[in-house]
């Protein structure tokens, strides 16, 4: 109800029109505009989007949509890399400031340098990276393919990780392989406190813990099942369970919610009282944003050429390493 009330406050303060889902319905056809939205969006957002998903399913709608314009509902890596896969197309992000903090804790300066020091290694980054350490980057990988992407390399080719340790590490235990792994983190993901989880599973016994590999280990070990944003949806719908104490950024439970309507989700909680298991990189966008980047045709993202064709190889390596259906 508040949500409400605050967004007719917003539209009459803006002049914005009283219909935002019919007015962004009426550009999305008159600029021949394609819809995507991650999971972690806000539930307005994610029930307006044409394709709502993970990094890796975003990265592959973007590469097969055939609109003029992409609205990118995310964070700024995330537009980056549908613009790296489509340079002659606009594609607007509702938010610039939509950053990502795992992004931000790998500097391109100092990651040429760490790649430089670990010679012959083949650098595999998680998408959540910026398009200059994407350009750096030999293969891209995501939560959802970051295991089979590894495993389809020669053991006997040694590998940098980057940017986030804890996903690094899980693979690492997934595979068996010895990486070389960039000390980054999500804000996100390591405010879970496992103390809380566990009393959490106390009052609720039946409920099955589920956690996005981000996810620092003392959380993890908690797990009854680890797996993207994709994966834990699918998981929620097939597992058994009614109850489900969910160890990755809230928005996800929308579509949780609306899959398995019969069950609950409880969200992780952080280490303090704070929302901070929210993103507050996603947050900022929102359904006005949304509607005013769509009308205004901006903000648009750019990026240098070369630093776009450096980065277009290593997506292209993981598109085609993905084809075959994937499970986390």
């Amino acid at each position: 109800m508040f949500t409400t009330q605050l967004r007719k406050a917003k539209i009459e303060a803006n002049c914005l029109p009283s219909d935002l889902f019919a007015a962004i319905c009426e550009l999305k056809q008159e600029l021949n505009a394609v819809i995507l939205a991650h999971y972690y969006q806000e539930p307005d957002i994610q029930d307006i989007a044409d394709y709502i998903g993970d990094s890796l399913g975003l990265s592959q709608q973007a590469a097969a949509t055939d609109a003029d314009v992409i609205v990118f509902a995310g964070v700024h890596f995330m537009a980056e890399t549908a613009k790296i896969i489509n340079p002659n197309k606009l594609v607007l992000l509702p938010d610039l400031d939509a950053g990502c903090s795992l992004a931000d804790s790998c500097p391109p300066e100092e990651f040429a340098a760490f790649k430089t020091s670990h010679p012959n290694h083949l650098v595999v980054s998680y998408i959540n990276c910026s398009a200059a350490i994407k350009a750096m980057s030999d293969i891209i990988c995501t939560s959802s393919n970051s295991v089979r992407i590894v495993n389809q390399i020669p053991e006997n080719q040694p590998i940098i990780f980057a940017p986030d340790k804890n996903l690094g590490r899980y693979v690492m235990e997934q595979t068996g392989r010895d990486l070389v792994l960039w000390q980054g983190t999500c804000i996100v993901h390591e405010t879970f406190s496992e103390k809380k989880i566990v009393q959490l599973k106390i009052e609720h016994p039946e409920a099955e813990i589920i956690a996005h590999p981000e996810c620092e280990p003392t959380v993890l070990r908690h797990a009854d099942y680890i797996g993207s944003t994709t994966a834990l949806l699918k998981y929620c719908q097939q597992s058994s369970a009614l109850q489900f104490i969910v160890a990755t950024e809230p928005g996800i439970i929308h579509q949780m919610e609306k899959q398995a309507p019969q069950k609950q989700f409880i969200p992780a909680p952080a280490m303090n009282n704070c929302a901070c298991n929210e993103c507050p990189h996603m947050r900022l966008n929102t359904l006005e944003k949304l509607y005013l980047a769509m009308k205004n045709r901006q903000p648009e993202i750019i990026l240098p050429q070369d630093i776009r064709v450096a980065a277009l190889k290593p997506i292209q390596r993981m598109l085609e390493m993905s084809l075959e259906p994937v499970t986390a």
